[in-house]
């Protein structure tokens, strides 16, 4: 097993901790991991009538700063990008949605919700 198997397993388990978290406060995932190129949502949920499009973060030490910390400008441009993306292959044109972040720092789950919008 190398470093890239134990990052995406990492990974993977820092999504389904936030999907669970997410569903718990009555979202609904709806898609996970949509990929387009250039861009990445972790998770796609619905909120009621609004689509939530999803950033999940971990950080297992703030050295380089907190999970929030690494939601650069860049990464919400990629995220953006996605999202333009998925509403354009689910001819969701219009649709009320929002960019919501949940930050995983130790055992401190934060959700932070309308985080950053689209520019």
């Amino acid at each position: 097993m190398n470093d890239n198997d134990t990052t995406t397993r990492t990974g993977q388990r820092a999504e389904e901790l936030a999907a669970r978290f997410l569903e718990r406060q009555g979202l609904a995932v709806i898609a996970r991991n949509h990929r387009c190129g250039g861009g990445e949502i972790d998770l796609i949920c619905k909120d009621g009538a609004s689509l939530v499009f999803v950033e999940v973060r971990l950080r297992r030490n703030g050295d380089f700063g907190g999970a929030a910390a690494s939601i650069t400008p860049a990464k919400q441009r990629r995220i953006a990008l996605a999202a333009r993306h998925y509403l354009s292959a689910t001819r969701k044109h219009g649709a009320d949605c929002r960019f919501d972040c949940v930050l995983l720092d130790g055992k401190n789950v934060e959700w932070i919700r309308n985080a950053f919008s689209a520019r």
